[in-house]
C-alpha cells in the first residue's frame, strides 16, 4: 500500500508542476496589457515603464517563469495589480464559499445519482428504468445557468422558499442552508444525472457475472445480491466518475455563483479576467490545479480501498 501512495503522490507533483508551467504561459498570451488596464489609455509610455519595472514585467520570460514557480511553492503568489492586497488572502476570503457549494452538491449528487443508478439497473427495462433515463439525459443536456435559471424563477420568484440573491452571509446552520439551498441543488442534479448512468451501466455489468447468478440460485434475496455482493465490485466507475467530475462541478460553480450573485472563486475569475489582473488569474488556477490533483489523488486511494488489485497495477 505504501508504494502504491508514493507512486499516486509522485505522479500528483509531476502534474502539479506541467499545470503550474502551462498556466503561467497562457496567462502571458492573454491579449491585453495589464499595466494599461491599471493605468488607463492615456497613460504614458513612461509611466507603463515604470509600472512594468516594478510588477517585473519587463524581465526576460524565463526569469518572470523562476519567480512565480518560486513563489507558488512557497505560498506567495504576489499581490493583486488592481486591488494592491495579496493573492492569497483575496482567495483564501472567498474560497470557503465555493469549497462549501462544491462539498454540499457533491454529497446531494451521490445521494440522488447512486441509489437511481441502482434502481434502474435492477429494473431494466421496466419504467422506472424509462424514467431515470430520461431524467438523466434532461440533467445532462441543461447547462448549468440554465437550470440555475429555472430554480430561480420557480423556488425563489414563483413560490418565494428560497433568497433570489445567495448572499452567504448567514451565520446560524438553517440561514446557511436556505442561502446554500438552490445553488447547491443546481449543481447536484447534473453530477447525479452522470451518477445515474454510470451507476446503472456498471451494476448492470456486475449483475451478468456468474457470481451473482449463483448468489441468486442459492437462495439469496435480491436485496442482499444487489447491496451485499454486486454494489462493491459496481463503484469504481462511480468513484471514476465522481473524482473527474469534482472538478467540472468546480467549473460549473464559476457559473452557478453568477447566476445566484454568491461570493466565491466564481466572480473572482471573472473580475480578474475583465482586468486582466495576471498574479490574480495565476493564483487562481494554482487553487483550481491544487483542487484538482488533490480529488485525483485522493480517487486513486480509493481505488485501492475498494478494489486492493489496484494497488499492483
Amino acid at each position: 500500500m505504501l508504494g502504491f501512495v508514493l507512486r499516486r503522490l509522485g505522479f500528483a507533483v509531476i502534474t502539479l508542476f506541467a499545470v503550474l508551467t502551462l498556466v503561467f504561459f497562457v496567462i502571458r498570451i492573454l491579449p491585453g496589457d495589464p499595466t494599461v488596464v491599471i493605468l488607463g489609455d492615456q497613460a504614458s509610455a513612461q509611466s507603463i515603464a515604470l509600472l512594468q519595472e516594478r510588477m517585473g514585467l519587463n524581465q526576460p520570460i524565463y526569469m518572470q517563469y523562476l519567480q512565480f514557480l518560486g513563489g507558488a511553492l512557497r505560498g506567495d503568489w504576489g499581490a493583486s495589480l488592481v486591488s494592491g492586497r495579496p493573492v492569497i488572502q483575496e482567495i483564501f476570503n472567498v474560497l470557503p464559499h465555493t469549497l462549501e457549494l462544491t462539498a454540499l452538491a457533491l454529497v446531494l449528487g451521490i445521494a440522488l445519482g447512486l441509489p437511481a443508478g441502482i434502481w434502474a439497473a435492477v429494473n431494466r427495462n421496466r419504467i422506472p428504468d424509462y424514467l431515470t433515463r430520461i431524467v438523466s439525459l434532461l440533467g445532462l443536456s441543461a447547462p448549468a445557468f440554465v437550470s440555475g435559471i429555472v430554480l430561480l424563477l420557480l423556488f425563489a420568484i414563483v413560490l418565494r422558499w428560497f433568497p433570489v440573491i445567495s448572499s452567504g452571509q448567514s451565520t446560524d446552520l438553517f440561514g446557511k442552508l436556505r442561502d446554500l439551498a438552490l445553488p447547491a441543488l443546481n449543481l447536484a442534479l447534473i453530477m447525479a444525472a452522470y451518477v445515474t448512468r454510470v451507476t446503472r451501466s456498471s451494476m448492470l455489468e456486475v449483475l451478468s457475472q456468474d457470481y451473482v447468478r449463483t448468489a441468486m440460485a442459492k437462495g439469496a434475496s435480491g436485496t442482499a445480491v444487489v447491496w451485499r455482493h454486486a454494489l462493491r465490485n459496481c463503484l469504481i466507475p462511480v468513484v471514476t466518475v465522481v473524482g473527474l467530475y469534482l472538478g467540472i462541478l468546480i467549473g460549473n460553480s464559476v457559473l452557478t455563483e453568477i447566476v445566484f450573485n454568491r461570493p466565491g472563486l466564481g466572480k473572482l475569475i471573472v473580475g480578474a479576467l475583465n482586468q486582466r489582473d495576471y498574479t490574480m488569474l495565476q493564483g487562481m488556477m494554482v487553487i483550481y490545479t491544487l483542487i484538482v490533483v488533490i480529488v485525483n489523488l485522493v480517487t486513486d486511494l480509493i481505488y485501492g480501498l475498494i478494489d486492493p488489485r489496484v494497488q499492483y497495477e
